[in-house]
């Protein structure tokens, strides 16, 4: 299996390639949309079962985020995506056989089974890495726009972080960097209501753009649930920052239909109402874009979307588990390994 699929064509039930060509039309965004719910709901399965330990952070409801950012990217751009980062890397053009595989700790997953759920990377496709660390995106997008603008290529980069690093040092660090240098980076915060199960309406003075306008950045608040209304808010922010105008920073208004983590549902903690989730859910950006391009257009793409999940599935279990004796292999970059006795 490859990362990139090929190039995007007239048949929108056929698998496409990566950045823009493969979600530069709307039953191109939609079939997008339904892979990564679809691949949540897989994974979330295969939690229960037992084949991904450790559990995962769901991404479902929020797929109008990933979709509507990473639809307004060029193939050569980057980003950094968080600990519920399984949306980003898909829209960027990941293989979900081999990002299912990377969940399930296989050799044949993205990272050889060595960065499962929260580390997903794919330096081919600009994707610089998930990240289980709250803000620890942000410097790194900002590192790579300062290269991009050092090269003069053109490319911008973008980092995807939730309201819980609102009040994290780094990003404040992050954004004052990228507005003294105006460089070509996006800031996107996923607000989904809720960092862990702390409100952020109680932790987070001020607003989330107020944090950015503090640093003269261009902010706008988007409806997350909207993936056009990300689409359209991404493009303007990447054309200016492309343009050599800054950084910009969207807040998406988003909400997450499962708990924070898979573990939630053992624990039985209680603190959204089942109105408040149920009103959310009434949001689904899923029938909205299925409206746009049909019923019947999008029941194909549906049927196309369960073969491929079919086939990932059938991928990740049929990958080995990696060997024990190659635990340390890739943990240094010169590929050297640590000194005799160094572990013990």
């Amino acid at each position: 299996m490859t990362a990139a699929a090929g190039a995007a064509t007239d048949d929108p039930t056929a698998r496409g390639g990566t950045g823009t060509a493969a979600l530069g039309t709307p039953a191109q965004r939609y079939r997008m949309l339904r892979l990564i719910r679809g691949f949540e709901e897989l994974a979330l399965g295969l939690v229960k079962s037992g084949v991904i330990t450790g559990g995962i952070h769901p991404y479902i409801g929020q797929e109008a985020v990933a979709v509507g950012v990473c639809a307004a990217l060029d193939p050569g751009d980057r980003l950094t995506s968080t600990h519920r980062g399984h949306g980003h890397v898909l829209a960027r053009g990941v293989d979900p056989c081999r990002l299912l595989a990377e969940l399930a700790g296989r050799v044949d997953g993205l990272n050889r089974g060595r960065g499962g759920s929260m580390h997903a990377a794919d330096l081919s496709l600009g994707i610089l890495g998930a990240n289980g660390i709250v803000g620890a995106g942000a410097p790194i997008a900002v590192g790579a726009a300062w290269a991009a603008r050092q090269a003069g290529d053109g490319r911008v980069a973008v980092s995807f972080f939730g309201d819980g690093a609102l009040n994290q040092g780094v990003l404040l660090e992050s954004l004052n960097l990228a507005a003294m240098w105006r460089l070509p980076v996006v800031f996107v915060c996923e607000n989904n209501g809720y960092a862990t199960t702390l409100p952020a309406a109680t932790a987070v003075a001020g607003t989330a753009v107020g944090r950015a306008a503090a640093f003269g950045i261009p902010a706008v608040t988007v409806d997350g649930m909207d993936t056009e209304a990300v689409r359209t808010a991404t493009e303007e922010a990447v054309a200016r920052a492309r343009a050599g105008g800054g950084p910009g920073f969207l807040e998406c208004r988003t909400y997450r239909f499962e708990g924070h983590h898979t573990m939630e549902r053992r624990m039985k903690l209680r603190y959204r109402t089942p109105e408040e989730v149920a009103d959310w859910r009434a949001r689904d950006p899923l029938p909205r874009a299925a409206a746009a391009i049909g019923e019947a257009a999008a029941t194909a793409l549906d049927v196309a979307v369960a073969a491929d999940l079919a086939e990932a599935e059938r991928f990740a279990l049929a990958s080995e588990l990696p060997d024990p004796e190659g635990a340390l292999d890739y943990l240094y970059a010169d590929g050297r390994r640590p000194r005799a006795g160094a572990t013990r």
